[in-house]
């Protein structure tokens, strides 16, 4: 067809179905210890990171799935003064965190530091200064490394992992162990977050099995989802604690908290999408019904 892109980037998401898109350059490609990186550059979705071959995030989209990674269990909580976030190598989900007011200490470990070097490069909106932030801790660690080590405690935890790959660097962190054992590092009324994979009908399994493996250590599990473009359809989150319930807070509620707290206008979250977000669809609330799987070091989760 004249005048259509001849160069496209293509994601494998199951062995029946892909998504692709055009792209107009490649910034940077190369090889860490731990996984494949790239920084691409599309027509239709701006500057893109992708990890081996996943994409993570697009300039055009990454505020929706920032802002609900991070917002909802931020705003759910009184008072959030301290944070861990586990990944999150482009530095937008500790951006989002730094955001928040109360904050007085933001602890970000990723195991790759390469990731964090090229987007510091290659895509430093996405961090926006966070990194450079007084009140941040980077590490280059093993996140459930460092939390079985640490004394700290810690207000809010937020997991924004890359995808339980079976050759990858994060599929233990999707496990029962794991989230039992993050128990012991939350404070008094902490409560976590994390990123829970495609609520797409062709590839949920993963999400229905991440619900259901949380509640195997938190109390109150609250899940949600919301479309992400660049990730092909609509993506699954979760708030987990003890006993705080994010669903309970009114749209006014959610509002007066971010005029209150939050230092920078935001382009996603607010109290209508908060309501929204976590009313989920028919089917898939079925679908987690009868799942029964329950993910463990054993056990592991793997998606494509």
């Amino acid at each position: 067809m004249k005048g259509m892109e001849t160069n496209w980037f293509w994601e494998f998401v199951t062995p029946h179905f892909i998504q692709q898109f055009s792209i107009s350059d490649i910034l940077y490609t190369g090889e860490s210890e731990y996984q494949s990186i790239q920084v691409l550059d599309s027509p239709g979705f701006g500057k893109c990171l992708i990890l081996d071959g996943k994409i993570q995030c697009s300039e055009f989209d990454e505020f929706i799935y920032h802002e609900a990674l991070v917002h909802p269990v931020m705003i759910a909580h009184p008072k959030p003064e301290t944070v861990f976030v586990a990944g999150g190598g482009e530095g937008a989900t500790l951006r989002e965190v730094l955001a928040h007011r109360s904050v007085k200490k933001a602890v970000m470990v990723d195991l790759d530091k390469q990731v964090v070097d090229v987007c510091r490069q290659h895509l430093p909106f996405l961090s926006d200064g966070a990194f450079d932030d007084g009140r941040t801790e980077l590490l280059r660690l093993d996140a459930m490394k460092y939390l079985e080590e640490t004394e700290l405690r810690f207000d809010v935890v937020i997991i924004d992992l890359t995808e339980p790959l079976e050759e990858g660097p994060a599929y233990l962190l999707y496990t029962k162990e794991f989230y039992r054992g993050l128990l012991d590092r939350l404070a008094p009324g902490g409560m976590m977050s994390l990123q829970a994979g495609s609520t797409s009908m062709v590839i949920s399994y993963g999400f229905s099995a991440v619900i259901r493996t949380l509640r195997t250590a938190f109390e109150m599990v609250a899940p949600y989802l919301t479309e992400v473009p660049a990730f092909g359809g609509t993506w699954g989150f979760a708030v987990a604690s003890r006993d705080v319930d994010p669903t309970r807070l009114s749209p006014d509620e959610v509002d007066g908290r971010i005029a209150e707290r939050v230092s920078k206008p935001l382009r996603f979250y607010d109290g209508v999408t908060h309501q929204g977000i976590f009313s989920l669809p028919k089917q898939l609330r079925t679908e987690m019904a009868s799942d029964t799987r329950i993910i463990t070091k054993d056990q592991p989760l793997f998606t494509y």
